[in-house]
C-alpha cells in the first residue's frame, strides 16, 4: 500500500539522522508529538524532507487540508519571459480555468489539450500535473503553469511530453534571446505552425475543389434542360 511505504521510507529516514536515540513504531502513520516538535525546530534536510513526505501521506489519504495559494509577482520571477508573454500566459490560464478558482484541474487540462489539438490519456494527463505539481495538490496553479513554458524554453522537456505539446501548440511565443533552448523550442513551434498551415491549405483546396464540382454539375444540369427542351420544341 502507497501510504505504508511512504510512512516506512520517512520512519527509515529519521532514524537514521538519529544516533543516540531509536525511533518507535509510527502509529497511525504519524510522528509521535516529542519527534514532530524536534523536527519541527530543526531546520536541516532532514526536517525538510520528512515534511513533504508527511504531506504527501497526508494528501494520499484525503487527510491534508488546503494550502493556501502562494503569492508571487510573476514579473519578477520569471525575468526571462516579457510582460506581454507572461499576459499571455495568464490570458491563456484564465481561459481555460473555467471553475474561476485559480487552478486548472485535470478535467480543466483535459478540455485544454483537446481543443488544442493534442488530447491525452487520463494517465497522461495526471504525469503532466505531477511533473510541474510542486505542492502536491493536484492540479495547476498560475505559477506552476509558467514553469512548463519556462522549462520548455530552457529545453528541458522530453520532445513527446505531453507539457511539451501544450507549449508547443499554445499561441505564446517563448523564444526569448539568451534562454537556453529557445532557439529549437521555437524552431519546433514555427515547424508546428508549418503542419498546422499545411492542414488549413489542403481543407481551402478541398472546398475549392467542391465548389467547382458544384458548378460544373450545375453547368451539365442546364446544358442538358437546354438539349431537353430542343427535343421537345
Amino acid at each position: 500500500m502507497a501510504s505504508e511505504e511512504l510512512a516506512k521510507k520517512l520512519q527509515s529516514r529519521l532514524a537514521a539522522s538519529e544516533e543516540t536515540e531509536p525511533w518507535p513504531e509510527l502509529e497511525g502513520n504519524c510522528l509521535p508529538a516529542k519527534y514532530q516538535e524536534s523536527e519541527a525546530a530543526c531546520g536541516d534536510s532532514s526536517s525538510e524532507l520528512s515534511a513533504k513526505l508527511t504531506r504527501r501521506l497526508d494528501i494520499n489519504e484525503g487527510n491534508a487540508p488546503p494550502r493556501a495559494s502562494r503569492v508571487f509577482n510573476p514579473y519578477t520571477e520569471f525575468k526571462e519571459f516579457s510582460r506581454k508573454q507572461i499576459k499571455d500566459m495568464e490570458v491563456m490560464f484564465k481561459r481555460y480555468d473555467t471553475g474561476k478558482d485559480g487552478f486548472i484541474d485535470l478535467m480543466e487540462l483535459k478540455l485544454m489539450m483537446e481543443k488544442l489539438g493534442a488530447p491525452q490519456t487520463h494517465l497522461g494527463l495526471k504525469n503532466m500535473i505531477k511533473e510541474v505539481d510542486e505542492d502536491f495538490d493536484g492540479k495547476l496553479s498560475f505559477r506552476e503553469f509558467l514553469l512548463i513554458f519556462r522549462r520548455a524554453a530552457a529545453g528541458e522537456l522530453q520532445e513527446e511530453s505531453g507539457l511539451m505539446a501544450l507549449a508547443r501548440l499554445s499561441e505564446i511565443d517563448v523564444s526569448t534571446e539568451g534562454v537556453s533552448g529557445a532557439k529549437d523550442f521555437f524552431e519546433a513551434k514555427m515547424q508546428a505552425l508549418s503542419v498546422s498551415s499545411r492542414f488549413e491549405a489542403e481543407i481551402r483546396e478541398e472546398k475549392e475543389e467542391r465548389k467547382k464540382q458544384e458548378v460544373e454539375k450545375k453547368e451539365r444540369q442546364a446544358a442538358f434542360k437546354q438539349l431537353q427542351s430542343a427535343f421537345c420544341s
